[in-house]
């Protein structure tokens, strides 16, 4: 019976850290009803699981890093939440810009978007699906930034894209991020190069915006490209917790929802 209570506090433990980013020794004593020592040791056995990462006082949710390199392996995970922010991407767009669409599941929703309702723009993308999928409709200006395919076939970059990428003045552009990390001001996606093509693009764009679903609020890539007090605003899919809300208007970004 001990070790069932053991297993339904560390639950509990995981159920609110889930909820609240964080929780406190203290607190967890006075709510389970144990000392702060047991706590202690719940929450170093939930860090060697991997489950959380013990702070000063308490502990807060451990980020994934889910390795998903190829984006032709999840292109057709969370699809709704890839629509509501290529919805809210979509609003974003006026006519006579050049628009940038870099190498981004959201980006492919937010394609689909311009080819059944065209806008008098001009659209620039190193991704081969978005490319695809613009095709279908003659009547769009598009431009591609060739280059060194990368590993996944995904679409290109190296020294030729971020070349042809440093030419340009975009309006506005659209970047794809594996993981978002308000707390720390970071954007991460998984290869360098990508994150070096996304960082340029940004840097010569008037208005760049970060497309990402909720849920990469809480997981991380291997390379930070850009920090977020860089960027014109983040689109997402639900709004976020308070304490991210807070953190995200102090680095002056909007948070921008469907």
């Amino acid at each position: 019976m001990a070790q069932l209570f053991l297993e339904e506090r560390q639950a509990g433990i995981l159920e609110m850290l889930a909820r609240d980013g964080k929780v406190l020794v203290k607190e967890l004593s006075e709510i389970f009803k144990v000392t702060e020592d047991c706590i202690r040791k719940d929450l170093g056995a939930l860090e060697k699981q991997g489950k959380l990462k013990r702070t000063y006082g308490g502990a807060v949710a451990q980020r994934e890093n889910r390795h998903m390199l190829e984006v032709s392996k999840h292109r057709d995970t969370d699809v709704d939440a890839k629509r509501r922010i290529a919805g809210a991407a979509f609003r974003l767009i006026h006519d006579k810009e050049m628009v940038f669409l870099d190498i981004s599941t959201s980006n492919l929703a937010l394609a689909e978007l311009l080819v059944k309702e065209p806008r008098d723009v001009t659209i620039v993308t190193n991704m081969i699906d978005i490319l695809n999928i613009l095709a279908r409709n003659p009547d769009l200006r598009v431009v591609f930034a060739g280059g060194r395919l990368n590993k996944s076939r995904d679409g290109f970059w190296g020294g030729l894209t971020l070349d042809f990428i440093s030419h340009l003045k975009p309006d506005v552009a659209f970047l794809g991020a594996v993981g978002v990390d308000v707390k720390e001001n970071s954007v991460s996606t998984y290869d360098i190069d990508d994150g070096i093509n996304k960082a340029a693009i940004i840097r010569l764009s008037k208005r760049a915006y970060v497309v990402a679903e909720a849920r990469k609020l809480s997981t991380d890539g291997n390379y930070n490209y850009t920090t977020l007090d860089t960027l014109s605003g983040l689109i997402t899919d639900s709004k976020p917790a308070p304490e991210i809300c807070r953190a995200a208007a102090d680095y002056g970004v909007e948070i921008i929802l469907p």
